[in-house]
């Protein structure tokens, strides 16, 4: 009899832990992260708010798993459309263009990416999972780097990124010099040559970039619908972001 009260239980909180992950993603693009309450999520998962917490203690257990989705989707949706072809380096750039342009197409992305760089646990994901990425796109540059060198040099390039997120673009400070300022000090942190860099910036002032990151945003929010079952016809995200 114990046997089949824990799977019941088990099963039960499967169920709970899906309704939320569900109404939470809904809530997070509808409303954005900070404007959604712990009472809308249980209401619209129908659970109770000890259920939630039992599962997720908090908000922020959600959006970690929120942001391990979405780091391991948006960047092959990025590769997708812009090509496997290119060079390490430029897609390095292409990336981090896409990121810091999502950001300024979406106020509720904004608001869930600032988010997870401010966030100890979601950060540390971030920082592992782009670490990774980094010594395999920088490794020949920098032969005597370990991990943990990408590691350290990543949790700087992490807090110009999360900088440039939070300054939204205007007359003053436009898009295309938000992407080149970060690409600069990133590249340069990253032993990436003078005239290489110049190369780089001038292959992704080349792009429409606006018109790639809305692509991904599109195909985000729509594997994002598929994972969480959910209607992307509910989700009335902000679309008209200040580029």
């Amino acid at each position: 009899m114990k046997g089949v009260i824990g799977v019941a239980i088990t099963s039960a909180s499967l169920a709970a832990k899906k309704r939320i992950l569900t109404a939470c993603v809904r809530l997070f693009l509808e409303k954005g992260y900070n404007r959604t309450t712990v009472a809308e999520i249980v209401r619209d998962a129908d659970v109770s708010v000890s259920t939630f917490q039992n599962i997720f203690r908090a908000k922020d257990g959600v959006l970690i798993e929120l942001i391990e989705f979405m780091f391991g989707n948006q960047f092959g949706a990025a590769r997708k459309i812009v090509g496997e072809r290119i060079p390490p380096v430029y897609v390095y750039a292409v990336e981090t263009a896409i990121q810091l342009t999502l950001t300024e197409l979406n106020e509720n992305l904004r608001d869930i990416y600032l988010e997870a760089y401010t966030q100890s646990e979601a950060v540390e994901y971030i920082h592992q999972h782009t670490a990774l990425e980094l010594a395999s796109i920088f490794g020949s540059r920098l032969p005597g780097y370990t991990e943990s060198d990408f590691y350290e040099l990543e949790i700087g390039s992490a807090g110009i990124m999360r900088g440039y997120m939070a300054r939204r673009c205007d007359m003053y400070f436009p898009l295309e010099r938000k992407l080149r300022r970060f690409l600069v000090m990133s590249m340069s942190a990253y032993s990436v040559p003078g005239d290489e860099q110049q190369k780089v910036l001038e292959f992704i002032a080349g792009l429409d970039i606006r018109k790639i990151s809305e692509q991904v945003m599109q195909e985000l929010f729509r594997m994002l619908a598929m994972h969480f079952e959910f209607s992307l016809d509910d989700v009335k995200a902000e679309q008209g972001g200040r580029v």
